[in-house]
């Protein structure tokens, strides 16, 4: 027997919004009915290439969908968030939830009364590299993470700590899985009104480290992450989807190697260096495929609100402290 559709919308299809009505309108088990737009063009746009409707309020969006995507500006998430809820939607809030704790704090409760799913749109949980990361960083002592990209006026109505850097937060909390015991910050302003540079060191009360790094003002696109444990080094790279990792069991062989003469040191080619075997794929249609899975199974997301929520006390942690300093 054949599933029922699940009938989807997007509130907000810009250059990222674009993109969750295509995948909508391609994923077999969902109808895209249609999308909330303010742009006449691009609704115009969007609807003609997926065959959909545009409503003129985001009340006529919620009451033709069961799941909603919204992808709006980061300051608008609860504008547009509570009235879909009130109607019962299901929704996938692109991260960060919400541009202050208090918002999101009215998100969640406003979900929970509804009995409706959030999801937060923390999309580098659904890439192939975390799900190796998931499997293998299972003790990190020292992470370093550099998220990098060129300068664009979509996002800053947020500084880089909640634009770029959150995605890093997210991933560190949920592979460290302690609380959090120190964060010390530092940051600048360039273009923006808010920094567009910035760094945070976290120490959490497992005693493991992490230093993040975020810049909007690069001239290169790039997403890495190395991870030290005691039985390992992780190099991974998120945009490129791959990376090395290197064991300290076959570092101890290949000591052993050396003392016996079957390896000389410096010899590249022995040492225990393996490239990490990842099966490539897009993670905002891994991210929608699970969405959707979880409104059908009435299962929570594996990025639902509480994380969301943890990941942004952090980084508006980190932004106040940016801005204490600056003064």
């Amino acid at each position: 027997m054949a599933k029922t559709k699940i009938k989807c919308g997007v509130a907000g299809v810009g250059s990222l919004g674009q993109h969750h009505a295509r995948i909508y309108a391609g994923l077999p088990d969902v109808e895209l009915v249609g999308i909330f737009e303010t742009s006449d063009a691009r609704a115009a746009e969007i609807c003609a290439r997926h065959s959909c409707r545009r409503f003129a309020t985001i009340a006529e969006l919620g009451a033709a969908c069961e799941a909603v995507s919204v992808v709006v500006p980061t300051d608008r998430h609860a504008e547009v968030a509570l009235p879909l809820l009130a109607q019962g939607c299901h929704l996938l809030i692109e991260k960060p939830l919400c541009a202050s704790l208090a918002e999101a704090e009215q998100v969640l409760v406003a979900a929970q009364k509804g009995n409706c799913l959030v999801q937060v749109g923390h999309v580098e949980h659904f890439n192939p590299v975390m799900s190796f990361l998931e499997k293998h960083a299972n003790h990190p002592q020292y992470i370093t993470a550099e998220r990098l990209a060129p300068y664009q006026t979509r996002g800053t109505e947020v500084g880089v700590v909640l634009d770029l850097m959150i995605h890093d937060i997210g991933i560190v909390l949920a592979l460290v899985k302690s609380p959090i015991r120190k964060i010390d910050s530092v940051g600048i302003n360039v273009l923006s009104k808010t920094e567009d540079i910035a760094n945070a060191r976290i120490e959490f009360e497992n005693d493991c480290v992490a230093n993040l790094s975020a810049s909007r003002m690069s001239l290169k696109k790039n997403r890495e992450i190395r991870i030290f444990q005691d039985n390992a080094y992780l190099s991974l790279d998120f945009m490129n989807q791959k990376g090395h990792l290197v064991k300290k069991s076959d570092l101890i062989a290949y000591g052993l190697k050396l003392k016996i003469g079957l390896a000389k040191a410096g010899d590249a080619s022995t040492v225990p260096v393996n490239d990490i075997p990842i099966e490539k794929g897009e993670p905002l249609a891994i991210e929608l495929a699970h969405f959707i899975e979880s409104v059908r199974g009435a299962k929570q997301p594996k990025v639902g609100g509480a994380l969301g929520k943890s990941a942004l006390a952090v980084a508006i942690t980190i932004t106040e402290q940016i801005r204490k300093n600056q003064k």
